[in-house]
């Protein structure tokens, strides 16, 4: 299969609101040659990540809008703009491969129109984008809802909000530092010319120079290393592990958390990894198994207490909340397209019921860790002050941290070019009862 036309299939899903490209794009890769797959996910994610303003452009070319029913047209038109605007490939061979695509879609009168409308754009988008630009939507190519919460919760931030989540996003490693110091493995690093250097405020991370393929790297298949952000890799640092204790993390998939904790406390009674989706469960005991080491994966909703809990207490609980996930668009640039305003104040709901529920499960004097890779203070500090204000044995228990923005409650860290991504963390005490006299 042509690869533009992959990408195209992949991103109408999207379009229409069927589907993210996580699940739309593993089965149009597995059409095309091999040698063509890194073509069809630069195509698909490029096109998302500029979406708004490559579809700003095409509307001020098209005569009308697409009907809903030609949203694959729709879609090949983006990729075909994406390509003249922010790929290499020559404009000659990025138009006439595009308008091919529209014979294969059975619709044979788009030729026309797409080799029209991408001829034009050739010639006049350098004069059509900086009056469309005046639009801050176009500018930031951010949704019109996204770019206007963002500038209005980080009035000082949000271009360079908007900035990060455009770039592509570094290439983190988490050192296990059961098999070796950081130090040591950068020095392994080293050896082999691959360019690095440690993160500024994980102790574990290590950001290399150029992303590479994971086999590559110095004991990765045996689990010398694991690949995860920054700003993730904070969240074992901040539970404040010791031995023995019993660890919850809920929402635990793809693991790479619910492995951490473990390689950072390797002397814990047991980690207990519960994710809603029994599916997502696989990636983790596939990162487990990899690492070598072990937890009791359940699958169920978290909220069900009931369902899933033995009654022995927990000392520390990880809750990775789901959330809009606003904090590393860079790396989904589909979120743009798949999430909306609704869906927050949904979303902070689902977190306080979560926050409510897992409660009860805590140990007294333990210690619940609330993330989430949202930038959006509804889904963050303000579910904090309402959990705060409803829960009386609940205390916040502040850490003196280096990274992010201080805020009412928590901490929030914004995605940086080259840096971590954007993600919050709070952490709650349970208050033993007071002493009667």
């Amino acid at each position: 299969m042509n690869p533009r036309l992959a990408a195209a299939r992949a991103l109408t899903a999207v379009l229409a609101g069927k589907a993210s490209l996580a699940s739309s794009l593993p089965t149009q890769l597995e059409r095309v040659e091999l040698r063509d797959r890194g073509l069809v996910q630069e195509l698909a994610f490029g096109t998302a990540r500029w979406q708004p303003r490559l579809s700003a452009l095409a509307l001020a070319l098209l005569s009308k809008p697409f009907r809903k029913a030609d949203q694959d047209v729709e879609a090949l038109l983006l990729i075909g703009l994406y390509q003249l605007l922010y790929t290499r490939i020559p404009a000659h061979a990025a138009i006439a491969e595009t308008v091919g695509c529209a014979t294969a879609l059975k619709k044979p009168w788009a030729k026309g129109l797409l080799n029209a409308v991408l001829r034009r754009a050739q010639r006049e988008a350098e004069t059509l984008l900086p009056t469309l630009e005046k639009d801050p939507v176009v500018l930031t190519a951010h949704p019109r809802w996204l770019q206007k919460s963002l500038k209005a919760f980080w009035p000082d931030d949000w271009l360079a909000i908007c900035a990060a989540n455009n770039s592509h996003p570094p290439f983190t490693l988490r050192v296990n530092q059961q098999q070796s110091s950081r130090e040591a493995y950068l020095a392994q690093l080293a050896e082999r010319n691959i360019a690095a250097q440690p993160t500024s405020f994980s102790q574990d991370g290590i950001t290399l120079a150029a992303p590479c393929d994971v086999m590559l790297l110095p004991g990765f298949a045996d689990g010398a290393v694991s690949v995860q952000d920054e700003a993730a890799q904070l969240a074992a640092q901040l539970l404040l592990l010791e031995p023995e204790q019993r660890v919850l993390d809920a929402c635990c998939a793809p693991g790479g958390k619910t492995c951490h904790i473990l390689e950072r406390q390797p002397l814990l009674q047991e980690v207990v990894a519960i994710d809603l989706e029994p599916q997502r469960l696989e990636r983790v005991k596939e990162n487990l198994t990899r690492l070598k080491l072990k937890a009791t994966l359940l699958a169920g909703d978290a909220r069900a207490v009931d369902q899933w809990w033995d009654g022995q207490a927990f000392q520390r609980i990880l809750l990775d909340a789901p959330c809009s996930a606003t904090g590393v668009i860079r790396r989904h640039p589909d979120i743009k397209l798949t999430r909306q305003a609704d869906d927050i104040a949904a979303l902070a709901q689902l977190q306080g019921e979560l926050l409510d529920a897992l409660w009860p499960t805590l140990a007294e004097n333990g210690i619940l860790l609330y993330a989430t890779c949202s930038t959006l203070p509804t889904e963050n500090t303000e579910v904090i002050a309402a959990f705060l204000q409803r829960t009386s044995d609940a205390q916040e228990l502040p850490f003196s941290a280096e990274f992010g923005k201080k805020q009412p409650h928590g901490q929030q860290l914004l995605a940086q070019v080259g840096g971590h991504d954007g993600f919050y963390y709070a952490r709650l005490l349970k208050q033993a009862p007071a002493q009667s006299t």
